[in-house]
C-alpha cells in the first residue's frame, strides 16, 4: 500500500481517496489545492465529508484499542461481532465446512 500511487491495481478514484487517506492519517500538507481538485473529480462533498469521517474513526478506534493493550483476536476472537450480516454469514459457513 505504500506504493499505491504508481501501481495499476488501483483506478485514479481509489488513488485520489488513499491519498486522502494519508493526508488524514500521515500529512495533512498532502492536502494541498491539486489533491481536493483530485477529490472533487471523482468524489460529492457527501462522499468526502463520509469517507474522511470513516478515516479518522476507524484510526481513533485503533489508537483506543493499541491504548489499551488489546491485541489483534483477543477480544471477541472466533466471532462474526461487528460484520456486515453477509459477511458474518461468509464467515460462518467456511467455518461449518471445517
Amino acid at each position: 500500500m505504500l506504493n499505491f500511487s504508481d501501481s495499476d491495481r488501483f483506478t485514479p478514484r481509489e488513488k485520489a481517496a488513499l491519498t486522502y487517506t494519508s493526508a488524514i492519517i500521515w500529512n495533512s500538507e498532502l492536502a494541498d489545492e491539486p489533491l481536493w481538485e483530485r477529490l472533487h473529480q471523482h468524489f460529492t462533498v457527501p462522499e468526502l465529508v463520509e469517507l474522511g469521517f470513516f478515516v479518522a474513526l476507524t484510526l481513533g478506534q485503533q489508537r483506543w484499542i493499541k491504548t489499551l493493550g488489546i491485541g489483534h483476536g483477543e477480544l471477541l476472537g472466533g466471532t462474526t461481532t461487528g460484520l456486515a450480516p453477509a459477511a458474518a454469514q461468509g464467515v460462518h459457513d467456511r467455518i461449518t465446512k471445517a
